[in-house]
């Protein structure tokens, strides 16, 4: 089970970074857009490494899944800041 919740939260957190730093670039936040856009470059460097590499039946789709909750955590985050 941690395996998945590993990709499950990998996924989330980089998408939701991501989310936030497209309504951040569209609202012109400039620090806000520049804080996500480092998050994001820190977390793809990490998950680069080792998210495709898998060998996990159902990795995929944790994976999907947590990005799928990260895109409306991130436009969560972005309309509260």
């Amino acid at each position: 089970m941690r395996p998945y919740l590993d990709l499950w939260l990998r996924a989330f957190l980089i998408v939701m970074a991501t989310a936030a730093n497209v309504s951040f670039i569209s609202r012109g936040a400039w620090g806000w857009a520049f804080v996500t856009g480092w998050t994001i470059s820190a977390l793809w460097w990490k998950n680069s490494r080792s998210a495709a590499r898998s060998e996990l039946c159902w990795a995929g789709t944790a994976y999907a899944l947590g990005a799928a909750c990260g895109t409306m955590a991130g436009m969560g985050v972005a309309r509260l800041l």
